[in-house]
């Protein structure tokens, strides 16, 4: 009994209940974000394969940041659309496509290159 009356007396404390009640205050809000706040927006997720091409194809130095999205028939990829950030020139636009329709094994007609808005 001894220790039930130690925590008895330590919550007579006004500064230990304060401190008590800002933590638990603070777990509560910690699982409140965790619930609401973490949750998937609902956007689209790339695939592994888009990501796979998002890796490559921002090994360009002019490109600093790429989203694409690759549209398939059957399984197989049949086009793709790219968006990127970074340097907007031809030269970075016909790397961006070659990359894409060799990776995908698709035409070039077939991969569509844009730059993102700033």
């Amino acid at each position: 009994m001894k220790a039930v009356d130690r925590i008895k007396n330590l919550f007579e404390n006004k500064t230990v209940r304060v401190i008590a009640i800002l933590i638990l205050a603070l777990l509560l809000l910690l699982v409140v974000f965790r619930v609401f706040a973490v949750q998937d927006s609902g956007g689209y997720t790339p695939t592994e394969r888009e990501q796979r091409l998002i890796r490559l194809i921002e090994t360009l130095d002019e490109v600093s940041d790429a989203t694409v999205m690759i549209t398939e028939e059957e399984g197989a990829p049949v086009g793709a659309v790219v968006i990127f950030r970074g340097e907007d020139g031809i030269l970075t636009r016909m790397h961006i496509l070659e990359i894409a329709a060799g990776a995908l094994n698709i035409p070039q007609k077939a991969v569509l290159v844009y730059p993102a808005d700033s």
